[in-house]
């Protein structure tokens, strides 16, 4: 019998994450089953669970592939385009209603809330890191009210559906400004 490759294993975690994220975003967490997870992906229970002990794991997964898209450099423009990047994924991949679902579980999952608070430190010290002209206590002031914008203009994407990231753009240029 042929031995399965990497890259076809990595296929197939991929398509579990790929239909988790989907039907966790429209059906959140608690309203998903295993089963769910199943037919979602096409492929049997034990190869889901080859993958994955249960649902946290794969949600662990879900995190661990979130990407940052923040600017090389923190200007009026390129918080539009971070914003907008934001709002397209809300649109077009459900993004802001997965990560609305992440925070609630996190609420009540200490791992993945742990998981959660080091993704958001790593942001933050990455806004700081585009502010060499701030002191570095100042900038991290600055860098968790950027964030706290970014996430809460997620957050209300999630639940007001498409948002104008105008007015966030002048919050987060007069955050970076003072």
């Amino acid at each position: 019998m042929p031995r399965v490759t990497q890259a076809h294993l990595d296929a197939r975690r991929q398509q579990i994450i790929d239909a988790a994220r989907a039907r966790f975003a429209t059906h959140g967490f608690a309203r998903t089953s295993m089963s769910d997870l199943v037919e979602a992906s096409g492929l049997s229970t034990g190869a889901i669970y080859r993958y994955f002990k249960g649902k946290d794991q794969i949600v662990a997964a879900i995190c661990e592939q979130g990407s940052q898209a923040l600017p090389a450099e923190l200007t009026a423009a390129s918080v539009h385009d971070f914003l907008q990047h934001i709002r397209t994924m809300a649109r077009e991949e459900d993004h802001a209603r997965l990560v609305a679902q992440i925070y609630a579980e996190a609420a009540v999952s200490p791992p993945l809330a742990a998981l959660l608070r080091q993704q958001l430190d790593d942001l933050r010290n990455a806004v700081a890191a585009l502010l060499p002209d701030h002191k570095p206590a100042e900038a991290g002031r600055i860098a968790e009210a950027f964030v706290a914008v970014c996430e809460g203009y997620s957050q209300q994407l999630a639940v007001r559906g498409d948002l104008d990231p105008a007015p966030f753009t002048a919050a987060l240029v007069a955050i970076i400004e003072s």
